[in-house]
Formats: C-alpha cells, sequence, structure tokens
C-alpha cells in the first residue's frame, strides 16, 4: 500500500463529503476509492471515517489523521 496515496484518498474524501463525490473528483473507481481508505484503517488499526448512506463522518482518530496529514 502506497500510505501517501492512501492519505491523498482520503482527503479527498473528507473534502469532497462522500466516498462518491471523491471517487468523480479523483477519477477512479468508487470501489478503489473505498479500498484504499479501507487499507489505511487497516493498517493504523483504527476507523477513520463512519460511513452512512449519505455522508462520511470523521471518527475522532480520523479528525486527527487527517489534521497530520495536512501539515
Amino acid at each position: 500500500m502506497d500510505r501517501f496515496d492512501a492519505m491523498s484518498v482520503l482527503l479527498a474524501v473528507v473534502e469532497a463529503g462522500s466516498l462518491s463525490a471523491a471517487s468523480r473528483r479523483l477519477r477512479a473507481p468508487l470501489a478503489t476509492v473505498s479500498r484504499k481508505v479501507a487499507d489505511l484503517e487497516r493498517h493504523l488499526g483504527t476507523r477513520l471515517l463512519v460511513r452512512t448512506a449519505r455522508r462520511v463522518e470523521l471518527t475522532d482518530a480520523g479528525r486527527a489523521y487527517v489534521a497530520a496529514s495536512r501539515r
């Protein structure tokens, strides 16, 4: 897994507000975006996003990770 790429995908998801909007923005298949976020979560050993049918929300760990990623 390319962690830098996965971090970029996570940031796109957060900025776009959903996995599907991020996939359109990145011009990548939805399954790829979802897999990269899941791989990053698995690598870190924690959930970063709470996924619902309409949107995604950051967990506390996700907020901290996104803040660190932006720096």
